[in-house]
């Protein structure tokens, strides 16, 4: 567990300045084996507290223990050894491989070469990147790619506490959604203490097992889970910085009830525009793969030849069977069709809903039994 009690840092003023406060007696939990995010408004000292958990920057008064023990009495290097640590923009050393990226850190512990590049090689793997990549360069890379290997640096020397400074923000948001499923299963198979820094209040909500809110000037403003947060924020403070689409956001913390899911008729792609016309008179058509997975909508009438993929229509999400109240009713808003396409957990269609049917759902689902 990472732990702060009454922790503050204080910078000296310029001449005739008064002195600067970036984090004012912070006491906060973070539990072991989850993710502790810290999320706020520019200035409110994020980045300054995660730094003091390494002591890249010393407070100035207060204790941060790990596990129990107060960091002022340990070695700061043999501190930030022991500490997986991920910013933006990955901060790769640009002149190693990414093989040798990664085992940096088991190489300062002193791991032997071979030892420390087989581990390396496991973690490029962990984390989703082809083996082939080992032996290229940071700037041969994408974003994306760069942000994983900083990930697999952080995590090679088995860290049981990671420290990660909005370490996503700088690619864009398909892939940074991507990373963030990543990240989570990974931290599912790995059960690390995390302290996570954003300033994007839905990345928090979506990682978080906590979220502090911090204020400018470094005040704890609430911590609580994600769907505390969203339902009852501590005042006006938290409740506008959470945002006034709370309501909707916090459907995604409610399982989905049993709804009433409708066989949806569908074509396979490749379909032709006969085939497509036949099998439905709505405007709208589903198509599938050869799996039974729903790939996009189409319009019969506008066809003229075999269903490409070119001809798809894909504005619409696809939710999870048992998902989130929030997912399904969103596929229900995006459908060009009107009807939520529903999927089971193999990918497979289930269905379609209508949204006025997951809004009685959620009625019924609110008022409870009669």
């Amino acid at each position: 567990m990472i732990g702060f009690a009454g922790v503050t840092k204080r910078y000296a003023g310029g001449p005739g300045q008064p002195p600067s406060i970036a984090v004012d007696e912070l006491t906060l939990d973070c539990p072991a084996g989850r993710i502790t995010v810290l999320v706020g408004p520019s200035g409110c000292g994020k980045t300054t507290t995660l730094r003091m958990v390494n002591r890249m920057i010393e407070p100035t008064s207060g204790t941060i223990t790990l596990d129990g023990r107060d960091t002022a009495t340990l070695d700061p290097a043999q501190l930030r050894r022991g500490i997986g640590y991920v910013i933006q923009h990955a901060g790769l050393f640009p002149h190693r491989t990414v093989l040798d990226n990664v085992a940096t850190v088991p190489r300062l512990l002193g791991w032997d070469r071979r030892r420390a590049r087989a581990r390396a090689a496991e973690l490029l793997d962990l984390v989703g990147l082809d083996p082939t990549l080992a032996t290229r360069y940071p700037a041969q890379l994408s974003g994306g790619q760069q942000q994983r290997v900083g990930v697999a640096r952080a995590l090679a020397a088995d860290p049981p506490v990671m420290l990660m400074d909005e370490p996503f923000s700088a690619v864009d948001p398909i892939v940074r959604e991507q990373l963030q499923d990543e990240f989570l299963r990974l931290q599912r198979e790995l059960g690390k203490t995390i302290l996570f820094v954003t300033h994007d209040i839905d990345e928090a909500i979506t990682l978080g097992d906590q979220v502090a809110v911090l204020r400018v000037g470094g005040r704890l403003a609430q911590v609580d889970t994600p769907a505390r947060l969203l339902a009852d924020p501590v005042d006006d403070f938290v409740a506008d910085f959470v945002g006034r689409d709370r309501g909707y956001r916090a459907l995604g913390f409610r399982a989905a009830p049993d709804l009433p899911i409708q066989p949806e008729p569908t074509v396979p792609l490749g379909a032709t525009a006969a085939e497509a016309r036949a099998a439905t008179t709505d405007r709208w058509l589903l198509v599938v793969d050869e799996a039974g997975a729903p790939v996009g909508w189409v319009e019969p009438d506008r066809l003229h030849a075999p269903i490409a993929a070119t001809d798809l229509h894909r504005g619409g999400t696809v939710a999870r069977l048992r998902g989130s109240l929030r997912a399904v009713l969103d596929a229900a808003l995006s459908a060009p069709s009107g009807r939520g396409v529903l999927a089971h957990p193999d990918g497979r269609l289930a269905g379609t809903i209508h949204a006025e049917q997951v809004l009685a759902a959620l009625r019924t689902d609110r008022s409870g039994p009669s």
